[in-house]
């Protein structure tokens, strides 16, 4: 007999975790479900405390290829091939060659007689909502159904991403050339003019002083300066990789005058849309709000999320343990609140989702199309110093020559 680790939940939907001894994973599954349980997950002993170990440095795949193998593989199992077929013709014509080696690892164990979820989820690359559908739909019967809403949810994650980085990408250019061109005119121009009126004995304005000593100074140490700055990067880099540090980046970035009031929202948006797909799918509140603390990539909002469980677990409604956290939006939460008391909360939190994701884009293209004046303003301002401040001892000499 083996040692098996079960994750569950009860009929309550409150979770557990337990130590049970099987002679295999689909008995020790199959004896919880007898008992009412919905099994989250099984692992051997051993290999639930390598996972554990793993779990700070997991990967993940590309959510786009992902998309498209799920997309493919509904298709299949719709035409009515056997899920194993399926991962068969799908595992050797993948393109993404680290989705392929999962793939077939996952065809591998369902051939071992391993339920299509624990396949997954062995390996620990697979977005956590995923995994969670994937055992939803295989309690209810209905895989098809909760894949196409993953489909769907996954297509309108990507989708606001994409806008995003969309909308970002020329102001990110633009700063970038400008940083650049300010370094060539500090670090190459101006000490040029510095060598030039030391050689003429050119009595200098203020201005003009200020500029070469900057530049001078900027010219001496540019790649002392530069080392520093990158080894800065890299202990930056470290730093926020501890979780403690990840939770004060969090709270740091909610504080940013109106960027961090685009964040909120943005991650308000994300939460709801992941926890209404998986009570769509069947999930328990509790084991939901534990599967969305996992697939968001904020440590500040899977803290709350896991405040929030216990207080639901203690009879508490969702919107009033949220209201509690003082980290959601006051309107999101008397939407919740709203359907709660009506029986639809997934439905709210997929409102929930459209409105702050149409609110972020809003707000964001507002935001943008003020950037880029005040780029260029600023680059104007600064250029014209720099200008007047060179040239103007050059009209000075003009002068005493005449």
């Amino acid at each position: 007999m083996a040692e098996f680790v079960l994750r569950y939940a009860d009929p309550r939907g409150q979770m557990h975790e337990s130590v049970a001894e099987a002679g295999s994973e689909r008995e020790a599954r199959e004896r919880m479900a007898q008992q009412g349980y919905l099994v989250y997950s099984v692992r051997a002993k051993d290999l639930g405390t390598r996972l554990g170990a793993d779990a700070g440095r997991k990967q993940t795949v590309n959510l786009e290829k992902f998309l498209i193998f799920n997309q493919q593989f509904v298709t299949l199992v719709r035409a009515g091939l056997p899920i194993l077929k399926c991962l068969d013709l799908l595992a050797d014509r993948l393109t993404d060659e680290k989705l392929g080696r999962h793939i077939k690892a996952v065809r591998d164990e369902v051939k071992t007689g391993t339920i299509l979820s624990d396949a997954f989820s062995r390996q620990n690359v697979f977005p956590a909502i995923y995994v969670t559908s994937v055992l939803a739909g295989e309690k209810s019967g209905s895989l098809i159904e909760v894949l196409d809403r993953y489909i769907s949810y996954q297509r309108l994650t990507l989708g606001v991403k994409k806008k995003l980085m969309s909308s970002l990408a020329y102001p990110a250019v633009l700063i970038v050339l400008v940083i650049v061109l300010m370094v060539f005119l500090v670090t190459y121009v101006v000490p040029n003019f510095a060598a030039l009126y030391n050689s003429m004995g050119a009595k200098l304005p203020l201005a003009t002083t200020v500029l070469i000593a900057v530049g001078t100074t900027a010219r001496a140490y540019v790649l002392l300066g530069f080392l520093a700055l990158v080894a800065a990067a890299v202990a930056l880099y470290f730093w926020a990789k501890r979780e403690e540090s990840q939770e004060i980046i969090d709270r740091f970035i909610m504080r940013i005058p109106v960027f961090g009031d685009i964040w909120t929202k943005y991650q308000v948006a994300q939460l709801a849309r992941v926890l209404g797909t998986l009570l769509v799918g069947g999930i328990p509140l509790v084991q939901a709000l534990e599967t969305t603390g996992r697939s968001l990539g904020t440590k500040l909002l899977k803290k709350v999320l896991d405040r929030t469980s216990v207080l639901v677990r203690e009879g508490k409604t969702l919107s009033s343990s949220m209201a509690t956290m003082g980290i959601m939006p006051v309107l999101a939460i008397d939407m919740m609140e709203v359907g709660e008391s009506t029986g639809a909360l997934p439905q709210m939190l997929a409102s929930v989702a459209e409105f702050y994701e149409e609110d972020v884009a809003t707000r964001m293209t507002t935001l943008l199309s003020l950037i880029e004046p005040a780029i260029m303003i600023f680059m104007g301002i600064f250029v014209a110093f720099v200008l007047v401040a060179l040239y103007l001892p050059i009209f000075s000499l003009a002068d005493t020559i005449r």
